[in-house]
């Protein structure tokens, strides 16, 4: 017993020794193309295996996952009555049914199983990352997320006047049957579009970050990219009422000024750290041209020569 704690130091010395020898073979820890192939098979069955756990959750919660999917379409009908024509959703096929439930299990485990195929695609590309390229993917991460969510959520309240719209385009005197498969697609549609329109602040701002997008151009994009957020959620709405579109395209347009606060910022923060050698001077002013010591010296001048007119 009195010999484990010098076991241990000696255990940890030796890995020690072993991770520094490691490093020096390999200083930029590059792995052989097959190794990334390895490694990327290896996540991938990660990931389908976690999306397998998930489905099985979600087929035996089936019901209740369709009851809250299906909620949308009820109030857009008044409310689901089977036998009503136009009140139920119909399947046609018989192994329709079978299909469709697999579909929303398959959907329901991929959302439960985010946070582990998330982490499978992290781990995968960061050690190709520099420390500052890691800060920002986490801050892009723990920003996106949430904005994706709040645009499902909107999404979901907006979902059933969408669906009024299109039930009135029915031609009068004719019997619509709605099946599932295609108001499922519907109700993905809508969660997506919805979902990517207010990732727009976020893709301002990463643009900005990139050097892309100043605030000064920003500026003067600023009505062009509001009247771009209101045509998208015109389309992303497929409702005529000004409502919809108005809900989602003015809770976008406050997430865009908050963009432009956070662009505004930045740039005052860039112009800080990288100032520019040309600000000050008038327009009839030749900036300074710095010359080498050694050029300098053989011409007989200054070690630096300032031209002005």
């Amino acid at each position: 017993m009195a010999n484990k704690p010098g076991a241990v130091a000696g255990a940890r010395i030796v890995g020690e020794r072993y991770m520094r020898m490691k490093r020096r073979q390999n200083p930029e820890g590059r792995m052989p193309l097959m190794e990334h192939l390895r490694e990327l098979r290896n996540r991938v069955v990660k990931i389908a295996v976690a999306i397998l756990a998930g489905a099985i959750v979600g087929w035996t919660f089936y019901d209740r996952i369709w009851e809250f999917m299906q909620q949308p379409f009820c109030r857009a009908v008044g409310h689901c009555e089977t036998g009503v024509t136009g009140r139920y959703l119909a399947f046609f096929g018989v192994l329709d049914p079978f299909y469709f439930k697999l579909k929303i299990a398959i959907f329901a485990g991929a959302i439960l199983a985010s946070p582990l195929w998330l982490y499978q695609i992290w781990a995968f590309i960061a050690p190709g990352l520099y420390h500052r390229e890691k800060r920002w993917t986490y801050t892009f991460l723990g920003a996106a997320i949430p904005l994706f969510g709040l645009g499902c959520f909107f999404a979901y309240l907006a979902m059933d006047r969408g669906l009024r719209f299109l039930m009135s385009m029915a031609a009068p005197g004719t019997a619509t049957l709605y099946t599932a498969d295609t108001y499922l697609g519907y109700w993905l549609a809508m969660i997506i579009g919805f979902g990517l329109c207010f990732e727009v602040p976020l893709f301002l701002v990463m643009l900005n970050l990139a050097r892309i997008v100043t605030h000064e151009r920003f500026r003067k994009l600023r009505r062009i990219i509001i009247f771009l957020v209101f045509v998208f959620a015109g389309i992303a709405s497929p409702s005529p009422d000004p409502l919809t579109m108005l809900m989602l395209g003015g809770v976008v347009v406050a997430l865009v000024e908050v963009a432009e606060v956070v662009i505004y910022l930045n740039d005052k923060r860039y112009a800080r750290l990288h100032p520019d050698p040309y600000a000050g001077l008038a327009d009839d002013e030749l900036s300074p041209i710095e010359v080498p010591v050694s050029q300098a010296q053989g011409a007989g001048a200054d070690s630096s020569l300032n031209l002005r007119p």
